[in-house]
């Protein structure tokens, strides 16, 4: 009987033991692969043996393409390493630059932390310096207007540690909530806590074009 039990056990719990340990490594993308999304698209405009270089639209979400039109990402990692302003390269500096951080798996949490000016709202152009937190929360099924995939739900913590505002209560946390789908290689949705800005709104995917 106890036998019985202990099976059971594993048969109820190991399909979750088994998603919580899963890895998930970075995407391969080409030259091509297109994603579009409820506020403009995303490109991969060209491939280097060590990174690619992604065309931004000028309709995308600012928070997604911090300023920036072409914008270059690490292979291995997909951290965001830099940006082609004018046809040269240069360093990047801004938010977001470890979103992806591969590979990934469920509990798997990182920092980072970056200077520079807010991008909308009232408080535009101020300068600030911020704390990133990023945590992999799990796995869901997830439906967008482009379908519906399996995903990886990663939560996003932002805090505005200093400012040159002195009206700015300090420390300021606003939270969102990405999910990217391996099946899709990028971000498939963004959703974004109430405590941000009124100017970024929540986006998911339309549609997406590539090669498998």
């Amino acid at each position: 009987m106890r036998k019985i039990i202990c099976l059971g056990w594993l048969v109820m719990f190991l399909p979750a033991m088994i998603c919580a340990q899963e890895k998930v490594d970075a995407p391969v993308w080409n030259v091509g692969d297109k994603w579009f999304f409820t506020l403009g698209n995303i490109e991969a405009a060209s491939v280097d043996p060590n990174s690619y270089v992604m065309n931004v639209s000028d309709d995308a979400c600012k928070f997604l393409n911090q300023g920036f039109k072409a914008i270059i990402f690490e292979k291995s990692t997909l951290n965001r390493v830099g940006v082609l302003i004018g046809g040269k390269r240069k360093e990047y500096t801004g938010g977001l630059r470890r979103v992806f951080n591969f590979p990934l798996n469920v509990g798997k949490q990182w920092k980072d932390q970056y200077s520079g000016k807010r991008l909308v709202g009232l408080h535009r152009d101020l300068s600030e310096s911020f704390t990133e937190t990023y945590t992999v929360l799990g796995w869901e099924d997830l439906q967008v207007r482009a379908g519906k995939f399996r995903a990886i739900k990663l939560e996003y913590k932002h805090v505005t540690t200093a400012s040159t505002s002195p009206f700015l209560p300090l420390p300021l946390e606003r939270k969102s909530i990405f999910w990217y789908s391996p099946a899709v290689k990028y971000l498939i949705k963004c959703q974004y806590d109430k405590s941000f800005e009124d100017e970024f709104k929540n986006w998911e995917l339309t549609s997406f074009k590539g090669k498998k």
